[in-house]
């Protein structure tokens, strides 16, 4: 009997060896795709609001061919801002198909997402990325370029009519002090916001903590405000902010309690947005983290002469909470600062380096207490004239036309 079982043992043992030493099949292999080829049906695309629904953009790409059923082959459409090398790209997955329909309303939303002006051409890449249906063996289209131009559409919350918006309450007791922060009219320009585009108001203010605020299309009435419906919604007194309507004292919507302020005083940038009815409030941490009271120019124009009493043609004009701007005779290739006291040179406005065009870009704050980057002159443009100079400290941004 244990011959008979060391038998067996061994038997075992062999059979294993000889299945371990066949070779198994190959696994199977299945060949690479060719990279789509990718046409569109026009070149340009403007459209109005009221052909919203109307098709815009046709894509089409020929097959490419992968070793599969060609109901499971992948595509991943692409868009993004021509020159991006598709970093920011909005994409769309479809599965088994070689064409894409998009209505106007569709890439007039990928459009505006890019952050777009209304009315204005621009450029935008298209590509399609194909694979097995796990995404294996992808493969890149070629890239074609059409020219798109984003149309206005409906507002969520009806714009300011009289363009302009105004801040008042508790929370504005540091520069409209009179009856806690509530009196109207409102401080003009301290109170103002700057007008972006017909759907978008930005401002700086300087907000009391814990306190509240509304928002006015026009100062000295109290007959039309922005407001919210419930002021204990998470996260509506800074961050993301939250959704706020129009309330009018002939139209009473439910918009109609005070927007909480963040709880912390401090500077803040607060953003409107009447297309998507919603607003942004958060700390404001660019330059010195407060807007300056004034400004006054210097430079080559001048003499580079920095007095404690300038000329009134070298003060800037405040015209909103975050805005300033001037009009002055410029020598043609020259340089300038701006500076926020008249008569020291502690302080000043400047750019990064003399390669920052003349005709704009982003400036910052500099002292001898704080040695920052920005430590270069601003470029007169080539040509002798007058020109106007417009700072905005929302983005610290500046324009020269």
């Amino acid at each position: 009997m244990k011959h008979i079982i060391k038998y067996l043992a061994f038997s075992f043992a062999l059979i294993m060896l000889i299945n371990a030493c066949t070779k198994t099949d190959n696994l199977p292999y299945y060949a690479s795709g060719t990279a789509s080829v990718l046409t569109g049906s026009v070149s340009k695309v403007k459209a109005v609001s009221k052909d919203s629904l109307k098709v815009g953009l046709v894509l089409n790409w020929s097959d490419p061919k992968y070793a599969t059923s060609a109901k499971t082959e992948k595509f991943i459409i692409e868009f993004d801002s021509s020159g991006r090398n598709f970093a920011k790209s909005v994409k769309y997955t479809v599965t088994g198909v070689l064409t894409d329909t998009f209505t106007n309303r569709d890439l007039n939303n990928i459009l505006l997402g890019f952050g777009f002006n209304f009315n204005v051409a621009y450029n935008v890449d298209i590509r399609v990325t194909s694979s097995y249906g796990n995404n294996n063996d992808q493969a890149v289209s070629n890239t074609i370029t059409v020219n798109m131009t984003p149309y206005v559409t409906p507002p969520v919350v009806v714009p300011p009519f009289t363009g302009s918006l105004f801040i008042v309450g508790s929370a504005t007791a540091s520069f409209n002090p009179t009856n806690g922060g509530w009196q109207n009219p409102v401080p003009d320009p301290l109170g103002k916001f700057a007008m972006i585009d017909s759907v978008t108001y930005v401002g700086v203010f300087n907000l009391t903590g814990g306190g509240q605020y509304l928002l006015l299309p026009k100062n000295s009435s109290w007959d039309y405000k922005y407001a919210v419906i419930d002021p204990n919604v998470p996260n509506i007194a800074s961050g993301s902010g939250g959704s706020f309507g129009y309330y009018t004292s002939a139209n009473n919507t439910a918009y109609n309690s005070n927007i909480p302020a963040p709880a912390n005083s401090g500077w803040y940038t607060i953003k409107v947005d009447f297309q998507h009815g919603i607003y942004s409030v958060n700390p404001y941490i660019i330059g010195d983290s407060m807007v300056p009271s004034q400004l006054v120019l210097v430079g080559d124009y001048n003499g580079w002469s920095n007095t404690s009493t300038p000329a009134s043609s070298a003060i800037f004009t405040q015209l909103n909470s975050c805005q300033f701007q001037i009009s002055a005779a410029l020598p043609a290739s020259k340089s300038y600062l701006i500076l926020p006291n008249p008569g020291s040179w502690d302080y000043k406005y400047a750019v990064e380096s003399s390669s920052i065009p003349a005709a704009g870009g982003t400036f910052g704050y500099y002292s001898k207490y704080n040695n920052t980057k920005y430590n270069s002159n601003f470029s007169t443009p080539a040509t002798q004239g007058t020109y106007t100079i417009t700072t905005n400290f929302y983005d610290n941004t500046f324009t020269v036309q």
